[in-house]
């Protein structure tokens, strides 16, 4: 069909003119959509949403900071003195590094028997170290029962002693005994000593700050 020459009538015109302009719209809406979609990566509705709530989604409470528990040798090896000690000279085992036991010879002894008290010092420390353990730095003391009363202590007559320096691997044992004569005694031994009556009491060993836990024993 030929299209007539000469100028167009006003409507169809008009009609013409109408057309362009909205095939222009719809072929700029396409381009835009297609921008769109290409700049948000093709992200279907449910990897949308997921990434919304990740970005929504506020940050929980940092944990609580991690409690420090530290380990002792008290329960094991008695307890040690709060009042500050000199300490151990370069090279020598530190109180810290030592554990020390004791124990009783049998658990009832009768009047007039001197009972034999054994210690056990065992160096606790991850190395080997050297310490003087001589009598005259071992302190053995017996108490009543309840810890209340001091009846007798090693140092009291006999505060110096020869030296005896030890060595001790890790885990490595010094044994020592210590016989009481069973008499009561005070600092510097002053005083009378006296034969204690029969009853129950506690012996305790120190070596420096370290001290055992209370064994207990009997005189019949």
């Amino acid at each position: 069909m030929l299209e007539p020459t000469g100028p167009l009538p006003p409507e169809i015109y008009w009609r013409r003119r109408v057309f362009a302009i909205g095939a222009l719209v719809v072929a700029l809406a396409v381009v835009i959509w297609l921008a769109v979609t290409v700049s948000r990566g093709g992200d279907a509705p449910d990897a949308a949403a997921a990434a919304s709530a990740s970005e929504t989604t506020e940050p929980g409470p940092e944990p609580a900071a991690s409690s420090t528990t530290t380990r002792t040798s008290g329960t094991a090896s008695g307890t040690r003195s709060t009042e500050p000690t000199t300490p151990a000279a370069s090279g020598q085992c530190a109180d810290q590094s030592l554990a020390i036991k004791v124990s009783v010879g049998q658990p009832t002894y009768q009047m007039g028997e001197e009972p034999v008290f054994g210690i056990v010092i065992t160096n606790i420390s991850g190395a080997p170290c050297t310490r003087d353990m001589g009598s005259g730095l071992q302190r053995v003391s017996v108490h009543s029962l309840d810890g209340g009363r001091q009846l007798w202590a090693s140092t009291d007559c006999f505060p110096d002693g020869d030296p005896d320096v030890r060595t001790l691997d890790r885990g490595e044992q010094a044994a020592f005994t210590v016989t009481w004569t069973g008499a009561t005694s005070q600092p510097e031994c002053a005083g009378e000593r006296v034969q204690v009556p029969a009853g129950a009491y506690n012996v305790v060993a120190q070596m420096g700050s370290v001290r055992s836990a209370p064994e207990p024993f009997n005189i019949a």
